[in-house]
């Protein structure tokens, strides 16, 4: 039990910023902001779970220190009860927690204090500042706080953190995404999540206001919950929850098996690279593209003799795809983030890309004057021969919607390339070059780069001298 004392002193409330300054001062005739005593006896009582309404006028007791007002209760509470305190109506307010030594145990405009000794204690209300009226309600209650090593589906505890965490089992049967969330007003919430094959997950602030929120696809097993403040030291009330999520779309999640041309499928990433079978049956141009609102999208395509393309950000808003000439045979399709361990839905999905009318690809040989032709770059160069039987200025020209072009063109002891010397990413070169053969290299910026190209070649004659 507390210790019994008179209350022959004189409880100075600092409203506001100043709160935690509230302090028990000795009564004295000549402090000209001291207030006559009140004995205990004659405070008003709260009983804890009962609603009480007041209200601060400017007849309320006076805090010298900052001209705030306030008031005082008597509260019996138990050994070992969590208590909390609230505040409803006009009134901007705040809490002050006192034992019967007129020891301040806490502050705030929600007050939750452990109790360690049962017996008689004071809680004053006052207002933020000199300016604060008004009536209120205070709203008390016991939390109950579990000591449970285990956190069930849909159903939440409250539990309290004082400097450690608190770590819990959460056992999942079912695979399927599921949100596990931590909600402190106290301190700055923070969430770890281990589990199965390695798995892991953290989270500060993705539930907002400084609470944390892991949303995630599970697989079903045995996961550990570690719950504690973000810079681990943190003291107070804290709620958390596991619930299952709703699937967008008609709910049906795929993490991995074989995909097809014209598929489309969605799947959940969670800190893990996903990897899928693509089996391409006929020859010709696909487009695979990683879509996706939660994640940046991140694509690797590889399949027989060496081949290997990837992809970050060419579908535009952060989703990847890889647009190429695939030969027939099995390929490895794998998705995944760009950076980091974010995690989100996604869709991916894989079309064939039809050619225009009439068009037809020529990925290497012999260029002729005055003929446009089309290729397709898929991260690798492609070499055309060119050969002038009479001094020219030519004129090179490569244009892609798909990717950012390149040109260079070497030979007879010149060299030349270009980037962007056409129309936005389209290159473009022209060069009085000697009779002789040449090598044109068609390319992209980047190897990451894919897609169809025009290139088109002309020439006039030029009067040129070899140079000596």
């Amino acid at each position: 039990m507390a210790k019994s004392s008179p209350l022959s002193l004189i409880i100075v409330a600092v409203g506001g910023a100043a709160v935690g300054f509230l302090a028990a001062q000795t009564l004295s005739s000549s402090e000209p902001d001291a207030e006559e005593p009140q004995p205990q006896s004659a405070l008003e009582s709260l009983t804890l779970g009962e609603r009480v309404n007041g209200e601060i006028t400017s007849t309320s007791e006076l805090n010298g220190k900052d001209g705030s007002r306030f008031l005082r209760y008597a509260i019996n509470l138990e050994e070992g009860a969590l208590v909390e305190f609230s505040l409803r109506g006009a009134l901007q307010g705040v809490f002050a927690l006192y034992d019967d030594q007129l020891a301040l145990l806490g502050s705030g405009p929600t007050l939750r204090q452990p109790i360690k000794e049962g017996g008689e204690y004071i809680v004053v209300v006052s207002g933020v500042d000199e300016h604060s009226y008004g009536p209120f309600s205070i709203n008390s209650r016991a939390i109950e706080l579990s000591d449970s090593d285990t956190l069930t589906i849909e159903t939440p505890i409250d539990s309290w953190l004082e400097g450690a965490s608190r770590e819990l089992t959460l056992t999942i049967e079912e695979a399927g995404m599921y949100q596990i969330e931590m909600l402190a007003d106290d301190f700055d919430a923070y969430l770890e999540l281990e589990g199965p094959g390695g798995y892991y997950r953290e989270d500060d602030d993705s539930a907002g206001n400084l609470n944390a929120r892991i949303v995630d696809f599970l697989a079903p097993g045995d996961y550990q919950v570690t719950a504690r403040s973000a810079y681990g030291e943190g003291t107070g009330l804290f709620t958390l929850t596991a619930e299952p999520k709703t699937l967008p779309g008609d709910g049906e999640l795929r993490n991995d098996g074989t995909i097809t041309s014209n598929e489309t499928l969605n799947g959940w990433y969670s800190g893990q690279a996903l990897h899928y079978e693509l089996d391409i049956e006929d020859a010709g141009m696909y487009q695979i593209e990683m879509s996706s609102s939660d994640v940046d999208a991140y694509l690797e395509l590889e399949g027989p003799n060496g081949y290997f393309r990837e992809d970050d950000d060419s579908a535009g808003n952060l989703d990847a795809r890889i647009a190429d000439f695939l030969a027939p045979g099995v390929y490895r399709l794998t998705a995944r983030t760009a950076f980091g361990n974010d995690s989100g839905l996604f869709s991916l999905s894989v079309l064939p890309r039809d050619l225009p009318n009439g068009v037809e690809l020529r990925n290497e040989g012999v260029l002729t004057l005055g003929e446009t032709l089309n290729g397709w770059y898929s991260g690798e160069p492609l070499t055309y021969e060119l050969t002038l039987e009479e001094s020219s200025q030519v004129t090179l020209a490569m244009r892609s919607s798909d990717f950012d072009a390149y040109l260079e063109l070497y030979g007879e002891g010149v060299s030349y390339s270009d980037d962007d010397g056409g129309s936005g990413t389209d290159a473009l070169l022209e060069q009085a070059l000697l009779p002789g053969t040449y090598t044109v290299i068609a390319r992209g910026f980047s190897t990451r780069g894919s897609g169809m190209f025009e290139l088109q070649v002309s020439a006039e004659p030029a009067n040129i001298q070899p140079t000596t």
